[in-house]
């Protein structure tokens, strides 16, 4: 079904996965077809700020649940297979869903940070939260990508977030303020992230 590479994977499913999904989450081809069709036309998509705005807009259509409800686990990232097949998912799960098919549809791996912040309006006050962070170039200030709002701001613009650290598919930084951080490492160092890439693939078996 689906074929790994650096940074990022090949999400492309066939008939029988279709199948497999449907039988697993009721109403999941629907879903998952409209995402197939997305990853098939975004490439084409003018911009890559065409490109953020539809697939934000595309992921924050799916309900908020959290880990405890959905998955019945105090914190699970899912695929983003997942996601779409069982119809919800938490922050990290939009960060990630974003991320990877972003990946696919043409932006490349370094533009990209899935975001670990503290959202200053939650209750409680400073609860964990997951966005992802686009970035134009390297010393650009952020966009970020969140479920929380449908508007993509600038990170200065969000200022009830307070960033900690970032990961991608290459490395782990430590934040610093709103900007790119100091890099501390692959991002193999998080455990949640590992148990996730390790399950690319083997959704449907």
């Amino acid at each position: 079904m689906l074929q790994l590479y650096a940074g990022g994977a090949d999400f492309s499913l066939s008939d029988t996965d279709m199948d497999k999904a449907e039988a697993k989450w009721g109403g999941a081809r629907k879903r998952l077809q409209a995402w197939q069709k997305l990853l098939e036309s975004g490439t084409s998509l003018p911009t890559e700020s065409a490109k953020l705005q539809t697939v934000n807009r595309f992921f924050n259509q799916i309900s908020f649940v959290s880990d405890a409800q959905h998955w019945n686990k105090p914190d699970y990232w899912a695929t983003p297979v997942e996601m779409l097949g069982s119809n919800g998912g938490d922050c990290e799960d939009f960060a990630i869903g974003k991320y990877f098919t972003l990946l696919q549809i043409g932006i490349p791996l370094s533009k990209l940070r899935i975001t670990y912040v503290k959202a200053l309006n939650w209750n409680p006050v400073d609860q964990a939260h997951m966005v992802l962070a686009y970035y134009e170039t390297p010393k650009s200030e952020p966009l970020i990508l969140d479920n929380l709002i449908p508007e993509i701001k600038p990170a200065s613009q969000r200022q009830d977030l307070i960033p900690v650290y970032s990961f991608n598919g290459e490395g782990l930084w430590l934040a610093k303020e709103r900007g790119s951080g100091k890099p501390v490492g692959g991002s193999d160092r998080i455990g949640l992230w590992k148990d996730l890439t390790s399950r690319l693939g083997q959704e449907l078996n």
